[in-house]
């Protein structure tokens, strides 16, 4: 089976630009790109048989009390190549980082038509945590769901 991912640097930056493009009915902004940058491990492309066909992008942000979460930007894989696995291993290695790294809570916007989606992170354990109203200007439904997922922090620092 022939998954690899990779994380994010300029040289590759376009690929994510080119997937969010094939993907997503939004566009980003240089923001978004600085972001999914700094978020190091957080960021990976994933690569099938050497064809760049997926990606997951965070942020990761700083909560009062010093906690961080993180925050999925995107995640997404293009139709041709679901099914394979490949979502499922950019969110596991998203959640064993976050695990490692004492990380308290993922996050996530979905759109509210969105039922793949939302399916797919429920089987991770995420949760519907609520519901945002004229989330997203350009499309539609413009609603939201902010679907999350706690993970246990240990308290013991290694």
């Amino acid at each position: 089976m022939g998954i690899s991912l990779d994380g994010l640097r300029d040289k590759n930056l376009m690929q994510l630009k080119k997937l969010n493009l094939a993907l997503f009915p939004v566009r980003y902004n240089d923001k978004y790109y600085a972001d999914a940058l700094s978020s190091g491990e957080f960021t990976k492309l994933a690569y099938y048989s050497d064809i760049c066909v997926g990606a997951i992008a965070c942020r990761l942000e700083k909560m009062e009390g010093g906690s961080v979460r993180a925050y999925i930007m995107t995640l997404g894989v293009l139709a041709p190549y679901r099914g394979l696995g490949i979502g499922t291993k950019l969110l596991n290695h998203v959640m064993e980082l976050s695990a490692k790294q004492n990380i308290s809570e993922i996050y996530l916007h979905v759109q509210t038509n969105n039922d793949d989606a939302i399916a797919f992170y429920k089987k991770f354990g995420f949760e519907i945590a609520e519901t945002i109203q004229n989330y997203y200007t350009n499309i539609s439904p413009p609603d939201c769901y902010v679907v999350s997922k706690l993970l246990p922090v240990s308290s013991a620092k290694k």
